[in-house]
């Protein structure tokens, strides 16, 4: 039986009788005793279906009971021979599981790794200590510490607060942030976005708003995929075929053809069985879960699968600068002094003790602070002493909106650190050294001194105390990045797939474009400073509409013209990303977005992919779709790659399945029609699918494929399907039609013997046809690929031939006229196949390609004419 969750009134009586004092956290007794009572944190997200249900919803498909029907009516005439197709149920049942559970278990692993880890302060023997701890470990009653780009795991209320301001976005849709004091309720789901507190858990488990938000945001599933979307609407259509088709083909064998019951029940199953896309769904299926394990060997967490579908259709990436292009270490070079400092060697000195004041008393520093710390704290021992005497008295924490923090020390002043263009006036001294410093790739922030309390300035625009001169520059924090030695080969490889690739960072825009000139990036000579770009109300791309210039003010199609011809972007506002990402949507694009802080969360959130490092904060991870475990930008070529390889061959492979299923149809109401014996039995349509479709579907669909995926998966596979199957039904009937008029004297009386024969020529007619659809599909060819062709072709005599083989599949090649006749037909039916792929080619306007090396060699040419293109129009401006 269930144990009950502890009521409120009996867990403030275990915190009363332990002499417990929120300041200090819970001991190890009491959160043994709170757990053992039912209120820990248990709610474990699962990454996708249990066992049990990987195995429901194999076995139990729409495919399997359209076979196991047919199957049952085969097996009750006897023909155990003729049941083989059955074998189709119990490998795609098989193989779909075995494959779905491996990728369930390598989610399973990197889930762990990846999962977040709040920090939480409970009493030691030593003490009361602040250590992290897995979310499942959290109990109700936990003291929980906040720091910025930490999300909320569960709900509570603050116990304690320090400028802190949460982002409740993902929960009311506001993205205005929130301040928080203590008694103040914080909701799980949402998010620090600056300052830090601590708060103490009141709901956990699934009683805590994030325990939904959670499931959904990492549960691995097929929905909203519009891969599957379109299969399933293929495999509803067939459904609907299926019950008609048969019962005007079982009519037709049975009071048509006079045929005996056994022999029009096996007839209306050869017609009916091929109709089923048997091995579709599976291939499909095994294609995305050999990506998420191919990728899971790469240390990247898949949290949706249609994630992996999305990524073979981007066309740009945004990417910020720290910790992609550049490695998140930083080092601090040096410290200028500027203006009065660098005359009075006091004031510098005291400028010096000011910053090392301020990076240690940072209790949750940024990549910044952690380098001007190690700085005063190593090798710096003068501005290290001086600043012990420092008291502080006043905080304002950094923000991605504000781009400054700031800090009181009573008598020795109010103290600034943030972007020069921020806090320096445009025409000063100290904004055009600190341009000039940038330009060199650098990263620079401003010291000064404030005249004003900082903590009054929290809520006021920089322009308005800057103008009003409260606040003086001291000095120049010069840092310096190094960048990261693969980010050169990641953006080369984007280039050549034609994915554009956009720097979008909250740094100054000169130094930005240093960066991406040094990694040789187009257009990285005219960086774009963000804080130009047309202002835009909040809900200006809301619509997430593509290529409806109607739907946008003005101003937003003037912002989404400014994103679409830049590259580098700077001083990109939190908000701005949203909007950025929102106007390459709305210009056509299909947007994957990078990020690990807490300003790159609305614009992942937003973006079709987004894509969160693993040493991120824990709010981009959460609303990513894929994470990156190992930190590395140069993974994500490889995402995307796996993205194309997926998407790619199921298309590929789609279009063998649907062939068949319309030359099925076709030739069924053909035979229908014309009121004659079915030609085959359902062994004959069995061994077909062997090697014209199955064996090389399944290798196609491992391939390797590096074309970027298109909408309309549907319309694009029947472009091919529709009439390749078309073609393949009518020679196929053709050729069944004629040899029974001539050789079987218009069907009046025909042998066993010359039926079978007859059977044999025309199924060579199907067989030859469908293997040049093969061919056609497998395009462009590289050795393995024809390898692959011929070695299926070549299967077919040696079944044909070799007696035992013609035996037990009910086939008699012995009529050399009648299979000479088959062949030729076949031959006439792979001509009309090749001849519609090169048609199609020309009405669509796509360039089709036989040979891979002929495509490459094509893509080079146009990447090559691109490049020259826009050098011109640089050129030209």
């Amino acid at each position: 039986m269930a144990e009950e969750k502890l009521p409120a009134a009996a867990l403030s009586t275990i915190l009363d009788e332990a002499d417990y004092t929120p300041a200090e956290g819970l001991t190890e007794d009491q959160v043994s005793e709170i757990r053992a009572a039912g209120n820990g944190n248990d709610h474990r997200v699962r990454a996708g279906r249990s066992v049990g249900e990987i195995i429901r919803a194999n076995v139990f498909t729409r495919i399997n009971a359209m076979l196991g029907v047919l199957l049952i009516i085969v097996l009750s005439t006897g023909s155990i021979i003729n049941a083989a197709f059955g074998l189709l149920i119990i490998a795609n049942s098989g193989i779909g599981i075995i494959q779905e559970i491996r990728a369930k278990r390598m989610l399973d692993k990197l889930s762990i790794v990846g999962q977040a880890k709040p920090m939480v302060r409970r009493q030691k023997e030593s003490g009361s200590q602040d250590f992290e701890i897995p979310a499942t470990e959290l109990v109700q009653g936990d003291l929980i510490v906040l720091s910025a780009g930490e999300q909320i795991l569960v709900d509570g209320e603050v116990i304690s607060a320090q400028a802190l301001d949460v982002n409740e976005s993902l929960l009311t849709g506001e993205n205005d942030p929130v301040h928080k004091e203590p008694g103040d309720v914080v909701l799980s789901g949402s998010f620090v976005v600056a300052g830090s507190g601590v708060y103490q858990a009141t709901k956990v488990g699934t009683e805590a708003y994030a325990a939904k938000l959670a499931t959904e945001a990492s549960q691995f599933t097929l929905t909203n995929s519009q891969l599957m979307t379109g299969i399933n609407k293929i495999l509803r259509v067939i459904t609907w075929l299926l019950v008609p088709t048969g019962i005007a083909t079982i009519y037709t064998q049975l009071f048509q053809t006079g045929k005996p019951w056994n022999e029009a029940v096996l007839s209306m199953a050869a017609a009916l069985v091929p109709m089923v896309p048997e091995g579709l769904v599976l291939m499909a299926s095994i294609a995305f879960f050999v990506g998420v394990i191919r990728l899971g060997q790469k240390q990247c967490l898949v949290q949706e699968l249609p994630a992996i579908e999305g990524l073979a259709r981007v066309d740009v990436v945004c990417t910020d600068k720290t910790g992609t292009l550049t490695n998140n270490s930083m080092e601090l070079k040096e410290v200028t002094p500027l203006g009065e400092a660098a005359e009075d060697e006091t004031l510098a000195q005291a400028a010096q003790q000011a910053l090392a004041a301020m990076a240690i008393y940072d209790d949750h520093p940024n990549d910044s602070m952690k380098a001007i710390a190690e700085w005063a704290t190593s090798g710096h021992d003068d501005a290290y002493a001086g600043e012990q005497d420092w008291e502080q008295t006043a905080v304002v924490p950094f923000s991605s909106d504000k781009k400054w923090s700031a800090m009181g020390f009573g008598k020795h002043g109010e103290w600034m650190l943030g972007a020069p263009d921020v806090l320096a006036a445009p025409d000063s001294s100290a904004a055009a050294t600190a341009d000039e410093v940038g330009s060199t790739g650098l990263r620079v922030l401003l010291l000064a001194r404030s005249d004003t309390p900082v903590d009054e300035l929290a809520h006021t625009p920089a322009e308005e105390f800057v103008e009003a001169g409260t606040v003086t520059p001291v000095a120049l924090v010069v840092l310096q990045q190094s960048v990261r030695p693969d980010a050169a080969d990641t953006l080369e490889y984007f280039h050549g797939e034609g994915v554009d690739v956009k720097v979008v960072s909250g740094d100054n825009a000169t130094s930005v474009g240093a960066v991406a000139s040094e990694l040789t990036m187009v257009g990285a000579d005219a960086p774009l400073d963000a804080r130009k770009l047309p202002k835009l109300s909040e809900d200006a791309f809301a619509q997430r509409s593509r290529r409806q210039e109607s739907t946008v003010s003005t101003a937003a199609a003037e912002f989404a013209d400014d994103v679409e011809n830049h590259t580098v972007f700077g001083r990109v506002t939190p908000e701005q990303k949203r909007f950025m990402v929102g106007a390459l949507q709305h210009n056509g694009h299909t947007v994957a977005m990078t990020g690990d802080g807490v300003n790159d969360v609305l614009a992942l959130k937003r973006a079709d992919i987004g894509v969160a490092m693993g040493s991120g904060s824990s709010a981009a991870r959460s609303v990513a779709q894929i994470v990156l475990l190992d930190n590395r930008f140069a993974t994500l070529p490889s995402v995307v790659g796996e993205g194309r390889r997926v998407i790619g061959n199921i298309e590929r492979v789609a279009n063998l399945f649907l062939t068949k299923t319309v030359y099925s149809v076709l030739l069924a109401l053909l035979v229908v029609f014309a009121q004659v014996p079915f030609p085959f039995q359902p062994i004959h349509v069995t061994i077909t699918g062997w090697f014209t479709i199955g064996i090389p579907a399944f290798l196609l669909s491992l391939a390797p494929n590096t074309a970027r995926a298109k909408d309309h998966f549907v319309q694009r596979v029947l472009r091919l399907a529709v009439p390749s199957g078309v073609i393949i039904s009518a020679v196929s009937f053709v050729t069944y039609m004629v040899l029974r008029h001539v050789y079987g004297e218009g069907g009046a009386s025909i042998s066993d013997t010359l039926q079978t024969q007859i059977s044999t020529a025309t199924l060579a007619t199907l067989i030859v046809t469908a293997t040049w659809v093969l061919c056609v599909v497998a395009r462009p060819l590289r050795w393995w690929k024809i390898l692959l062709v011929v070695l299926s072709a070549a299967m077919y005599p040696v079944i044909f031939l070799w007696p035992f083989t013609a035996k037990v599949f009910f086939l008699d090649a012995t009529n050399g006229v009648l299979m000479e006749w088959g062949l030729l037909a076949g031959l006439c039916g792979a001509v009309l196949v090749e001849i519609l792929w090169w048609v199609t080619g020309a009405v669509k306007g796509e360039q089709h390609f036989v040979w891979a090396r002929t495509r490459e060699r094509f893509e080079v040419e146009q990447q090559d004419a691109k490049m020259a293109e826009a050098a011109r129009k640089r050129s030209a401006s």
